[in-house]
């Protein structure tokens, strides 16, 4: 097993003990202040319980955006795509719980009082200081839950997704005055408020920090601008960007950054696009399909307009790999970070590449694919078609790679691609720290 996997591995592991360990403080900070009435009946019972679930909800909120915070040393050790695995793993279970303790505490003071659940929601918001910004803000929650299913995701253009899901960081800062005030763990107990307020701070220093300011402030010191704008295909246009001393980012290629072109109608919101080709101390560049509102007005930007941009993220990177046979697979405009990354493989790797695609004037980047592959000795086939032609199963990509079983495996395209291909390594006794994915998937806020 290599030192990176291990180390990896040794992030993952200490900063599952810290989360565990501020959990278990959370809720003994509330078993430490409950008392005998709020056991001494059946509606104070429904009434504990949600505020159990207030905090243990409150608190996986917290931990959800600071996983995305983008803290370098944390996704170098630990890695962006478990980092936003674990993001989206906790997203639910914190939704739930917040919505439990809405219903909860609903239910359980109209019991206590002998009164209609209207009415006692109107009692509650009249009662309790700063209820109504908490009612917004569990609004705000419950839309960000909604348009996380897939389903809910692939019917709305990632510039909305991503609104949407920006309205969660005002959610948690709503809520925050509901809880100190109203929450009986915190009245008259000033060390749990303490404890309570330095978790808020804490998130919103980190989210400051290393989503606004370190940003910011490399953008303005490497002065990335728009070189060109080059037109790759049907609705495919690639973004060629200047900077200087590009060489200190450590890019790799197959890495994504966030970008923010400075332009009217693009400022606004921030776009993970890969990198299509391998950086050098001048130049980035990305290239991108016309898929959503952001993405089809790239091919109107200007040269010399300002970039501004975080990362680079991911470990989608040619290190990773660990045998002598690497496979890349391609689905669409998924080959761009794959064509970054056959520069970056040294010369003692044999490469096949597959790239999928429905239709022929699909294949971007084509004739630099094929003048790389002739520089290093790389096989790349073609597989134009439909998916019952092109099955992307153990049998069949092994009739393009004989030695499948026995190479490292990148994929990157649309998810239903990505999952074919996993399913084909796992066929093949492939295990997972030889399969590396990148699909086409919104990435986190």
């Amino acid at each position: 097993m290599s030192s990176q996997v291990v180390g990896r591995r040794a992030g993952a592991d200490w900063a599952s003990i810290v989360l565990g360990l501020g959990l278990g403080l959370t809720v003994a900070m509330y078993v430490e202040t409950t008392t005998e009435a709020d056991w001494s009946s059946v509606y104070a019972i429904v009434t504990s319980v949600s505020r159990i679930a207030a905090l243990v909800g409150s608190y996986l909120a917290l931990v959800g955006l600071v996983l995305v915070s983008r803290i370098s040393w944390v996704e170098s050790s630990v890695g962006h795509d478990r980092l936003v695995l674990w993001h989206r793993k906790l997203g639910p279970y914190s939704l739930y719980l917040i919505t439990a303790h809405v219903l909860f505490v609903i239910l359980g003071y109209a019991g206590a009082e002998q009164v209609p659940l209207a009415v006692e929601l109107w009692r509650m918001a009249l009662r309790f200081p700063w209820m109504l910004p908490a009612v917004i803000a569990f609004l705000f929650f419950a839309a960000a839950g909604i348009t996380s299913y897939k389903k809910a995701r692939a019917k709305m253009s990632y510039e909305t997704w991503w609104t949407i899901h920006l309205y969660t960081y005002l959610a948690i800062a709503l809520s925050f005055m509901h809880q100190i005030l109203t929450g009986p763990m915190f009245i008259g107990h000033p060390l749990n408020k303490a404890y309570w307020e330095f978790l808020y701070i804490y998130a919103a220093a980190i989210i400051v920090i290393w989503r606004f300011v370190i940003p910011t402030g490399r953008s303005l010191r490497h002065n990335l601008r728009i070189e060109q704008i080059v037109s790759e295909g049907p609705g495919v246009t690639s973004i060629i960007m200047k900077g200087r001393k590009l060489d200190k980012l450590n890019a790799q290629g197959g890495q994504f950054f966030g970008w923010r072109f400075m332009q009217k109608g693009q400022w606004w919101i921030s776009h993970p696009y890969s990198l299509s080709a391998a950086p050098t101390d001048q130049y980035l560049r990305v290239t991108v399909k016309e898929l959503g509102d952001h993405s089809r007005m790239v091919k109107n930007l200007n040269p010399g307009a300002r970039v501004f941009f975080e990362g680079p993220y991911g470990t989608f990177v040619a290190s990773k790999a660990s045998k002598g046979h690497i496979v890349l697979v391609g689905g669409g405009v998924g080959i761009t970070p794959l064509r970054a990354l056959l520069e970056e493989f040294d010369q003692s790797k044999s490469i096949d590449v597959l790239f999928r695609a429905s239709k022929e004037e699909d294949l971007v980047l084509r004739k630099e694919l094929d003048s790389l592959a002739d520089a290093r000795g790389a096989r790349v086939h073609y597989l134009v078609g439909s998916r019952k032609v092109h099955t992307m199963d153990a049998e069949y990509i092994s009739t393009f790679v004989p030695a499948f079983a026995d190479s490292d495996v990148y994929v990157c395209g649309p998810t239903p691609l990505v999952e074919a291909v996993r399913e084909a390594c796992k066929d093949a006794g492939i295990p997972k720290n030889r399969f590396h994915e990148e699909a086409f998937e919104f990435h986190a806020v």
